[in-house]
Formats: structure tokens, sequence, C-alpha cells
């Protein structure tokens, strides 16, 4: 009994490791990889630096539970509803139809928006398991001077056309 139990276990680190090594290769996606899958309406696009940045204020508000909101109804919602803030689109959303009406009402609220490549990371840094497709992080103590840095940069950015 004991045997076979080693034996599994000798199985499951086998498997392990060459899951690790396929992922190694393939595993996280580099910035231009990401870039490839972006919708042509995404714009402007986050740098790879700034990115990192929305991540990491990302990851100190998720905690908070009510100054993020994350996803397209609840979002678009508290836009209308007069909520203001920064939003974060992400650009590989297909279709992109679902999402493209969002930068003309950030627009006509004076709200300062910006995508990143992949959804997948906006859930992650979130701390979800699941994809987002936008988050509107407002205005908190805790992370004041990132944020202040973000929206600084968002609203010195030339608008797109």
């Amino acid at each position: 009994m004991a045997k076979k139990s080693k034996q599994v276990v000798k199985e499951e680190e086998t498997d392990a490791m060459e899951t690790s090594q396929i992922e190694g290769s393939s595993g996280k996606s580099s910035y231009e990889e990401l870039l490839n899958h972006v919708s042509i309406i995404a714009k402007p696009m986050a740098s790879r630096k700034l990115t990192k940045r929305i991540y990491k204020l990302l990851k100190k508000a998720a905690p908070l539970k009510g100054y993020v909101r994350n996803g397209l109804k609840d979002v678009q919602r508290r836009i209308r509803l007069g909520e203001k803030g920064l939003v974060v689109f992400a650009g590989d959303v297909t279709p992109v139809d679902i999402m493209c009406h969002m930068p003309a009402v950030c627009e006509e609220k004076n709200i300062p928006y910006i995508y990143t490549p992949s959804r997948l990371e906006l859930g992650h840094s979130l701390g979800l398991k699941r994809t987002s497709l936008m988050v509107l992080i407002k205005e908190h103590p805790d992370y004041q001077t990132s944020y202040n840095e973000l929206a600084a940069e968002l609203k010195a950015m030339p608008p797109q056309c």
C-alpha cells in the first residue's frame, strides 16, 4: 500500500514537472504577443510599464470592495449613475460590439480611460479566476498617490480619434 502511494506521488511529480515545463515556454504571454490579439478600437493602449502600474493599482484596490467596479454591466451602470474614477478596458474583447460604446460614454462624462492588452490579466489583477472586460477604480486614501499619478498620466494622453 505504501509503495503504491509513493509511485502515485512520483507520477504526479513528473506530471507536474512536465506541465511546468510546457507553461514555462508558453505560460505568461509577453506584452508583444498580447498586442497581437487586441481589437482595432483599443486606443489609447497602455505601454508595458503603464500596464504594470495599472495592475499594481488594481491589486491594491481589489480588497476595498466599494471602490472597484468590475464587469460591463456594473461599470456601465455606475458611470451612468454619475460615479467618477478611472476606467480600464481590456483590449482583446470579442465581439467588440458589446463594449464599443463605452469609450464615448466615458468621454461624454469626462472620465479618463485606457486599454490594457489582456482581459485575463485584468481579471487576475483583481484576484479573480475569470476574465474582466472593464474596471472602474474610484479614489481611496490607501492608494491615493498611485491613483493620482495614473490619473494625471491618463489625462495628459492625447485624445484618440
